[in-house]
């Protein structure tokens, strides 16, 4: 893997097969969660869905490839919701950083228009993400505690907030 540089860039249509490409293996195979591309609606346009308001989507390359992909949903009231965090799984670990630079990307962008509040919503398998957002100040919140425009996707089950603006 040396030699290929991680470039982070927001979102161009060109790329949506290969968000796609990066997202599904990771959701199907690697966590065993049986999902479609056609039951995230929000996959067959990531520009509409993401790219509004406050919101925006960006990807992690290497040379032409999605390697990762991190996406903040606008849901009002200077809120927004992170979503489709993925990173390829020979790019995640410290050594590469892709997950901390994406993540370092998105709330820049947040603090920048003025969002408050951060939430997300993940499932119980994904324990590196639970420590990995834990770390970065992430605090985890019951369903209950979020917003009424939070998008909630019937695989969530763990939900996290961080406030940008204390």
């Amino acid at each position: 893997m040396s030699g290929h540089n991680v470039t982070l860039q927001r979102y161009q249509p060109a790329y949506q097969q290969g968000v796609i490409a990066l997202i599904l293996p990771i959701q199907n195979q690697e966590f065993g969660i049986a999902i479609t591309a056609e039951q995230q609606p929000d996959l067959s346009d990531i520009a509409g869905f993401y790219q509004q308001g406050q919101g925006g989507f960006w990807l992690a390359m290497v040379d032409d490839r999605v390697v990762g992909c991190i996406g903040l949903k606008d849901i009002g009231n200077q809120q927004a919701a992170l979503r489709k965090m993925f990173v390829a799984q020979a790019w995640r670990g410290r050594q590469y950083g892709v997950a901390s630079a994406l993540l370092t990307t998105l709330l820049a962008h947040a603090r920048q228009q003025q969002v408050k509040e951060i939430f997300l919503g993940t499932t119980d398998k994904f324990l590196a993400a639970h420590r990995f957002y834990e770390k970065n100040a992430f605090s985890e919140v019951t369903r209950e505690a979020l917003p009424a425009a939070f998008p909630l996707m019937s695989v969530d089950s763990k939900f996290y907030r961080l406030s940008l603006f204390s």
